[in-house]
């Protein structure tokens, strides 16, 4: 038996590398002639750049650059051969800011990993979006690459905040003969009740009574800029650098589309007899733009059965098969949530051995 291993990040204990490798043993465990192919996936999120040196191996270049409070912190671009990826979160994550202090925080960060790759000889830059704890429109991006405004443009929302002069030439210059890409999976605008502020801005640790003004500020730095770039699906995404991004020319695909031509996941799940996805929490949300959805898009377009296993199971039977799984499998139920946290692999592992008995032929 065929089977393609295709799981995203469990946030917080296992990366999709690691997820992936558990399932693997747990699987081989009970069924050791079964074929096993490993396609650890990711979003656009974290993870993102982990998941395609994977894949593609290159060259992983080693960088400083700052953090969203302007503390050095590290960050990686992968290059192989023209092309780079780079992954917002490692210098804007929202596990960087804790989930505070989003008014301040900058993306400077995200630019200066950009301008890395360019000046490691890429003229093709895909940017990850996801995962982000700043909510400054791009603005740090912005200025990382050469943009000036009549307001500092490094210290997050709260910088920018009565903007009324951007000159972006600088950076466009930058950008000059580079295709930049958005990889990301968000469809809001930059501002509005579906906006990156009103949106996502409580995640991040915005009060509900400073969404207004947050969102406020993006409206005029919109306004200083491009207002009909601020529209567009995408704009929104990762605290506004999508917006930023489509402001200095970038396109956009699904984060996940980006993955999985990357790992030719179509092809792999043509091959296979059976496909087995995974995340920290499987529930309904899982729909907007998450892997285990994508994944089971694929294989259901492969006409193959799809398996879920996660650390918690949140939807029901007719949620789950809405989404194209045909079941799903609990670590906590199977270990208990102490175990599953403290142990994630060998957690995983077991539960890969037991759905096993059950999918393995």
């Amino acid at each position: 038996m065929r089977v393609l291993i295709a799981p995203d990040k469990f946030a917080g204990t296992l990366t999709a590398v690691e997820a992936a490798r558990a399932i693997a043993d747990g699987w081989g465990r009970r069924a050791p002639d079964d074929q096993l192919d490993l396609a650890p996936m990711a979003d656009g999120g974290p993870g993102f750049v982990d998941v395609l040196h994977e894949a593609l191996g290159g060259e992983l270049s080693a960088v400083t650059v700052s953090g969203p409070h302007g503390e050095p912190v590290p960050g990686v671009v992968l290059h192989v051969g023209r092309h780079a990826w780079v992954e917002s979160a490692q210098a804007c994550g929202l596990a960087l800011t804790g989930g505070t202090h989003a008014e301040d925080a900058t993306t400077w960060g995200v630019g200066e990993l950009v301008g890395h790759a360019i000046d490691g000889g890429a003229t093709d830059v895909v940017v990850g979006l996801g995962g982000s704890g700043t909510n400054d429109g791009g603005a740090g991006l912005l200025g990382a690459l050469g943009a000036t405004a009549d307001r500092p443009l490094d210290r997050g929302a709260s910088g920018v905040e009565g903007v009324t002069v951007v000159d972006l030439a600088p950076a466009q210059a930058r950008v000059d003969g580079v295709t930049l890409t958005c990889a990301s999976d968000v469809d809001s605008p930059l501002t509005g009740l579906f906006g990156a502020t009103k949106t996502f801005g409580p995640q991040k640790g915005i009060a509900a009574d400073r969404l207004p003004a947050l969102d406020a500020i993006l409206e005029r730095l919109a306004a200083a800029t491009d207002r009909r770039t601020a529209l567009e699906k995408g704009a929104g995404a990762a605290g506004g650098l999508g917006f930023a991004l489509l402001l200095l020319g970038a396109g956009r695909r699904p984060g996940f589309d980006v993955v999985a031509d990357a790992v030719d996941l179509r092809r792999r799940a043509r091959a296979s007899d059976l496909v087995l996805t995974g995340e920290g929490a499987f529930d309904f949300s899982s729909r907007s733009g998450k892997v285990p959805y994508g994944v089971a898009s694929v294989a259901a377009d492969a006409l193959r059965p799809c398996v879920a296993l996660a650390g918690q199971v949140l939807v029901g039977s007719r949620e789950m098969r809405a989404l194209g799984i045909e079941s799903a499998y609990s670590v906590v139920d199977l270990v208990g949530e102490e175990r599953a946290l403290g142990d994630p692999a060998r957690s995983l592992a077991e539960l890969a051995e037991r759905v096993a008995r059950t999918w393995s032929y």
